[in-house]
């Protein structure tokens, strides 16, 4: 997962920019990345880090412009190297600069074409330069010295009939533009807003409704799938569905995990869906045991706390805060390295010991990936004096990996696959263990929106909405999410003019 952003406004963007991405932070710790645009002119700066790591005050004073795009990243495949940070650009045609949410499964053989087909060269081995390849080639195309907003769009249509998988992207046109599109399932998220700044109109495209609710945008919908919105340099607002087939089957761990709760996705509540999540889970303790002895139900912050909350209540049982998380360590889940997770677990969370001692513990968290952290929970509570330790997930059981964009390790590594649910809790150290059903589970989302009628549930049924993924394709994707692939290496700054590939100018820090 990745998180975008893409403005149009009256003025600088830069500090918009960084704003929107400070909140988007959760959605990948990786590395940042921001490029504007005045006139004919790209500016960019992008590095390994946080995005109040990556910008400095010397940084933003050189992002001049009132278009512009931004990107905090998140390694889905591959090595997690500064020169993969994005946002991506090309000088031909006119100047694009792209950045993208999610995974192109038919990455290699798309780079393949490019390479042999469209003389393009790819410079890494993220999918994002591949896709940028695709849609600059797509739009050179077209022979347009000055391309109207529908030959932009008719670009859009041809990049997903090649392209495959999930993704959300923005990007900018030098003299044009800012556009963004949404993959024809609609598997990432995407949503627009605007806001009025002296009588005139400005916009944001976004990952989450959140990045426009910091800056002062009005939400106005998402964007659906297969549709384009561009923004052309006079404010113009075009919008177009650039695909004949489209369904909208939103990734399902969106709203488990990897969104803010005070965000709506494709017209749901993320906050409303999680207190659904521990009815729901409620619900199905009462009816394995009716008769429980669960003194206290305790999340695992901060993702799972409303779901738990809720559960507490319809169960009619204490709810205790009984971790204290250090703020200043990074979502463990998206760490490149077991060593660093296990490491991080322990700096990361510390038991209140009298919240244990003596009682019959219910632990609630969001889901369960590798298993390792809710060994290492359960044994904390332990230690604290838990007398029984029960966990309980919000989510069903992760026994897949994800291939549209969520960097989960291979079938084999995740604690759930191949195991029955008391297996994975004799694993964690448990004396019970309950995960959420996956119809349980859909129900709390279509029952705020019914018109989500499919989900992308990929990483519990092995089921993939795009038809596209094979054997083949699975093993492949494992043997590039090794730990050990993911080094960093150099910053980079960067300064673009788009009126000629010679004025390139790259300094290494």
């Amino acid at each position: 997962m990745c998180g975008i952003v893409g403005i149009f406004a009256r003025s600088y963007v830069n500090q918009t920019l960084f704003d929107a991405l400070t909140v988007l932070q959760h959605r990948g710790q990786d590395a940042a990345g921001i490029v504007t645009c005045e006139g004919n002119r790209f500016f960019m700066r992008k590095d390994n880090g946080l995005v109040n790591e990556v910008f400095r005050t010397r940084h933003m004073k050189r992002l001049m412009g009132n278009l512009g795009i931004g990107h905090v990243r998140y390694p889905t495949a591959g090595s997690s190297s500064s020169a993969e940070a994005q946002p991506f650009y090309v000088n031909s045609p006119y100047g694009i600069a792209l950045a993208h949410n999610g995974n192109l499964t038919n990455a290699e053989q798309l780079a393949d074409e490019i390479f042999r087909a469209d003389l393009r060269h790819v410079n890494t081995t993220s999918d994002s330069e591949v896709l940028l390849n695709v849609f600059a080639h797509e739009l050179q195309q077209l022979g347009k010295l000055n391309p109207t907003p529908e030959d932009i769009f008719a670009a859009v249509s041809k990049v997903h009939q090649r392209c495959q998988g999930g993704y959300a992207v923005v990007a900018i046109i030098t003299g044009y533009g800012v556009l963004a599109f949404r993959d024809p399932h609609g598997i990432r998220p995407l949503v627009y807003g605007k806001r009025v700044v002296n009588g005139q109109v400005e916009y944001m495209v976004a990952s989450e409704s959140v990045a426009l609710d910091t800056s002062g945008f009005e939400r106005v919908r998402d964007i659906t799938p297969g549709e384009a919105i561009f923004i052309d340099s006079d404010g113009g607002l075009h919008l177009k569905q650039c695909t004949e087939q489209q369904t909208l089957a939103p990734c399902l761990f969106e709203y488990v995990y990897l969104a803010r709760p005070d965000s709506i996705i494709d017209g749901v509540s993320v906050h409303a869906s999680r207190m659904l999540m521990g009815v729901r889970l409620a619900e199905k303790i009462l009816r394995e045991r009716p008769n429980h002895d669960i003194d206290v139900v305790i999340p695992i912050p901060d993702t799972s706390r409303t779901s738990a909350l809720e559960l507490a209540h319809t169960l009619g049982v204490t709810f205790r805060e009984g971790f204290i998380k250090n703020r200043y360590i990074g979502r463990t889940f998206i760490m490149p390295g077991q060593t660093l997770r296990k490491k991080s677990v322990r700096q990361k969370l510390n038991p209140i010991a009298s919240e244990f001692k003596d009682k019959v513990v219910l632990l609630v968290d969001d889901s369960i990936v590798r298993g390792t952290t809710s060994k290492q929970i359960v044994e904390m509570a332990r230690d604290a004096g838990a007398r029984k330790v029960y966990f309980a997930s919000a989510a069903p059981e992760v026994r897949f990996p994800n291939v549209y964009g969520i960097d989960m390790p291979s079938a084999n590594e995740l604690i759930a696959h191949g195991r029955t649910a008391e297996e994975v809790g004799e694993y964690i150290g448990c004396e019970w263990m309950v995960y959420q059903d996956l119809d349980a589970l859909k129900s709390c989302v279509t029952e705020i929106n019914p018109e989500i009628t499919d989900f992308d549930t990929c990483v519990f049924d092995g089921q993939y909405v795009t038809g596209t993924v094979d054997r083949d394709y699975l093993d492949r994707l494992e043997s590039k999410r090794n730990d050990d692939a993911k080094k960093p290496v150099e910053n980079v700054d960067t300064e673009i003019d788009s009126d000629t590939s010679a004025d390139l100018h790259t300094r290494i820090e």
